[in-house]
Formats: structure tokens, sequence, C-alpha cells
């Protein structure tokens, strides 16, 4: 059967070690989305190309690097005409749905260039990512926000009878004590605590049943939907019996070095952070990674429901499933917490790609190990949806899209040695406050992963680099190694062709627009420099037998 649907879900701040099919390890056991592995391929070597929300999910929804689109951080919104995940699949007749998150901005300058108003149906559409918005649910609600108390989830809670000013954060998001003190979910101390509320009515439980009715609402409609659950991003606590999963003896020592203490200004600016030193305690830790597992847990159960329910649907045969996450989480590990590096417990995510096809039969339950990106995925889906094409009306892959189809994989056809670009503009956090004197604009890395190497540039700073054979934790720095010349030389020049074919040789208009350069100014109707007519008339005659395609 081919692929009519896709289904993209993403979950937010998942590590790529946290599926038990990856890491036979886990205290816990994700025995849904192993069976979903079972079923397709899982790239094991998948990266993000942003470092944070923001950055990676623009990279996702564009097909772009971080370097290409320039939403390099947190509410930095894409160009209002960079075309998105929606733009390349409306020409198949497919249309794009989005329950969940997104972190996506309107590019408010664009719009007032154009004389669109922000409140718009066109705005709304593009603050959207181009999304058709089922629901839309970003989470983080802040507290005193406009906002506040007022999102379709909590007036789901509301409708159940949950009542509180802010039902997200007061209820689903906030923990109690045994003497009765509610506890926020924003603070570390909240994680060995049940959420105020049970686990049917958890953002997640919620999220997956406003997919099943999708999806029961469609018919024979194409469709993609973009499933982007918050979990298990922050705030970090879980419903019972989930909170209680985790006996935190059983959680893996952090995977961290006394040698990386100091031992590089970006890491070390990363390290003073607040969070990192409370993410370094391991008591600390612990509570927050017991929590951050449940909601892993509570989230493979219901994406088990999920799959039920599109057997129940009809839907499996004709569905491409895809499994991702936007980033990582440090949890510790390198005495850092959260993202925003590029460290694999950040930009390496999980990735798991079923195609119902009989083509990819042979490659069920497979695993491939060489890097691939995020941004592989939108090629994967036009492919998928027109097999043969690589894109779509205006706006092809060899226009805008800098990733690769994965289709190949799954049809057991790698492609040659590949590399994973990520980057981070780590000068956005409170490690600017430990670098005083540098620019925002030079707060930045980029690194390359190829299948043994991990390469760290910097604007201001000596590189990194790590042997992944030799020390797949990232735990020793060659980045100044006299032995490892050759290595680091090799890495740069990876980096430097990437970055020249970014600058210098732009996926965009002037791509578009440029054709055949021989007789071009004739077909613009601006023949000039020719010797006479007689010439001109030989290079129209040319020019019309090449758009006829047969010999001059």
């Amino acid at each position: 059967m081919t692929v009519r649907n896709v289904l993209f879900v993403m979950a937010d701040q998942m590590r790529w070690d946290a599926m038990s099919c990856a890491n036979p390890g886990l205290p816990i056991a994700t025995p849904h989305l192993d069976a979903l592995a079972r079923r397709g391929v899982r790239f094991d070597r998948a990266y993000a190309q942003g470092a944070t929300c923001g950055s990676s999910r623009a990279s996702f929804y564009s097909g772009r690097y971080v370097l290409s689109h320039g939403a390099r951080y947190n509410n930095v919104p894409l160009s209002l005409t960079t075309p998105t995940l929606a733009d390349h699949l409306a020409p198949l007749g497919v249309g794009t749905h989005l329950i969940g998150k997104t972190h996506s901005v309107l590019d408010t300058h664009g719009a007032a260039l154009l004389g669109l108003a922000p409140d718009s149906p066109a705005a709304a559409l593009r603050a959207d990512a181009g999304f058709r918005r089922v629901v839309r649910h970003e989470g983080l609600v802040p507290i005193g926000s406009p906002n506040e108390g007022t999102t379709p989830y909590d007036r789901h809670l509301r409708a159940h009878g949950f009542d509180a000013p802010n039902p997200w954060h007061d209820l689903a998001n906030s923990g109690r004590r045994p003497d009765g003190t509610v506890v926020s979910g924003w603070t570390m101390d909240s994680g060995p605590l049940p959420a105020l509320i049970p686990d049917e009515l958890s953002e997640t439980a919620w999220t997956t049943n406003l997919a099943v009715d999708f999806m029961r609402d469609q018919g024979d409609t194409p469709w993609c939907l973009h499933l982007s659950y918050i979990k298990p991003h922050w705030p970090y606590v879980v419903s019972d019996p989930y909170h209680a999963m985790v006996d935190p003896a059983d959680l893996a020592a952090p995977n961290r070095s006394v040698a990386e203490l100091g031992a590089h200004p970006a890491t070390t600016a990363f390290q003073q952070m607040r969070i990192s030193r409370n993410f370094s305690d391991d008591t600390a830790r612990s509570g927050v990674h017991t929590a951050y597992l449940g909601l892993i847990a509570q989230l493979d159960f219901h994406l088990g429901r999920l799959w039920k329910a599109m057997d129940e649907l009809g839907r499996t045969g004709d569905t491409m499933i895809v499994f991702t996450s936007d980033h990582g989480d440090y949890m510790g590990d390198h005495w850092l917490g959260e993202k925003d590096y590029v460290h694999d417990e950040s930009v390496r995510i999980p990735m798991i790609v079923v195609d119902p096809s009989p083509a990819a039969d042979a490659t069920r339950g497979t695993v491939v190990t060489e890097p691939v990106e995020s941004i592989d995925l939108i090629p994967t889906f036009i492919e998928a949806l027109a097999p043969g094409a690589s894109g779509a009306g205006p706006t092809t892959s060899d226009n805008w899209l800098e990733g690769r189809s994965l289709l190949g994989d799954l049809a057991g056809r790698p492609a040659a040695e590949r590399v994973a670009i990520s980057e981070a503009d780590y000068g956005f956090r409170e490690m600017r406050d430990q670098l005083p004197g540098c620019a925002l604009r030079d707060l930045r890395v980029v690194s390359v992963a190829t299948t043994r190497w991990k390469y760290f540039e910097h604007e201001l700073f000596e590189p990194q680099l790590f042997d992944l054979d030799a020390d797949p934790g990232e735990l020793v720095d060659l980045g100044t190694d006299p032995g490892y010349t050759h290595v680091r030389s090799e890495l740069e020049g990876v980096l430097h062709d990437w970055r020249r074919n970014r600058l210098l040789d732009p996926i965009s208009h002037a791509r578009r627009l440029s054709g055949p350069a021989t007789g071009a100014v004739v077909d613009r109707g601006i023949p000039i420099g020719f010797r006479d007519g007689a010439e001109l008339d030989e290079q129209r005659a040319h020019n019309r037998s090449r758009s006829k395609g047969t010999p001059p």
C-alpha cells in the first residue's frame, strides 16, 4: 500500500537514549516505542540542527539549517517568506495540521513590511509555521501572563471539575507533599511528587485523544498531522503511578568527568550557571530524573493507545509514522543542566520512521548507525507522498530544502557516509554573564558529527574534538591535542565547505530564478551584445529547440 498520510510525532526535550530499544539499561520500559521501531527503522545517530526548541523546530519545519533560516533561538521567528512543511506538501494535495506545540512565532517585522495585519488569518497561519491549527498547546504558560488559565487545556481541566486560577500550572504541573504543601513543577523538588490530576487528564492523555479524534474525522482525505507533545519537557512532574515508577537507586550514574570542570571556556561558563550547579547535585538531579523518565513512560503508554486507534481506524496501512524529539536534556551529564550546547545529550535525538509500503518490508526492525539530520524528514515526506519526486510545485527540494530523503534507507539503499551539523547560540543564556565582553554573535558553537568523530568549532575559543569510538560519552577533549591535528583539519574543512555552500550558494529565490546561462538574456527580452540580427535569430532558434527538448 502506498503512503497517503503522515503522522509526524514529536516529543519535547526527549533524549535519544530514553527508549528501551535504544538503551537496554534504561530503568523504564517503552514497549510501544519499541514496537514502533520493530515496524520501521530506528535512526540511532539522528541529530537536531538546533540545541533549543525554537531553533531546532525551525529546522524541522523549514528543512533548513539554522545558519540558513536564521531563527537562532526561542522566540526568534522564521522569515515570513520561508516555505515550511505545509507549503511543500500543499502542491501534493496534502493538508498539514497541528495538535500541540510548535514554539513558532510570527515574523512581525516581515508582516509589517507586507502590510499584513498581525490578527489576520494569513498572519495566524504563519505564526503557526504554516500548520492548520487543530489545537495549539505550547504548554509553557508564564505565571501572570494575559493567557494564564485560558488555554484549551485549562478549559479541558475545568470541564472535568479541576478548577484553579491556572489549572495547567496549579494542578497539572504541581505536586503536593504529605503535609499538604503544594510544590510547583518549575522547581526541582517537585520531581518525586505526583501531579494533582489523574493520568487520564494529563496533557499527554488529552493530546493523544485529540489526535484520535482528528484521524477519525478525516475520512479519505490525505493529511499530515504534526502531533507535538509538550512532555517530557519542564515542568518535571507526572501523574500517579508514573511519579514512582523509577527507584532513584536504579538511575545510571551521570556521564561526567572531573577533568571536564573548568577545561574549556564555553563549557565552564555553562557549568557555572545556576541550573547546571543544581543538576550537578545528585540528590536534586535524581528526583527530577525519575519524574523525567516517568513522563516518558506515560508518553509511551498513550502512544500505545494511539497505535491501537490507528489500527481500528484503518490508518496503519497507509500512514507513514515518524517519532522524534526536538532536542535532548543534559540531566546533569557533563555537569550541565537543560540543553543549549552540542554534546549528544542535547542534540542527538530519537528517530523512528515507519514506511507502510512493501518497499520497506526488508528493513523493518533494523537500525541505521550513520548520522542523519532532522532536516531530512521533509524530503522523506515529499518522496513518500509523491514517489519518484524530491519536491513539488514552486518550492522543490532543489530550491529550498537542505536535507536528503531517508526513503533509500527505508528501502535498504543506504546513502554514502554522511555527517550531521548542529548549532547552538549559548550567548542567549546566563553563560554570557560568565564571559564578559563577548558579543552575542560570537557566543556560538557549531558541531559536525561523523561516524567516528564529533568536532565543535567556536567563534572565540579553541575547538573541541571527541573520538566517539574510544569515547562515546564525549568526556576526553582532544581539541588541542597535537596528535589529532590532521583530524581537526579535516573536520574544519567539512565545516568550511558546509558554511561556504550556505553563504555562497544560497538555497533561495536566486537558485529558483536561475536558468541556463546561454541565451538567457534573449529569453528575458534583453538581447545584449549580439553582432547582428542573424546571430540573434540563430540564438532564438537554439533557445526554442532547447525548450522543446530537441537538438538545435
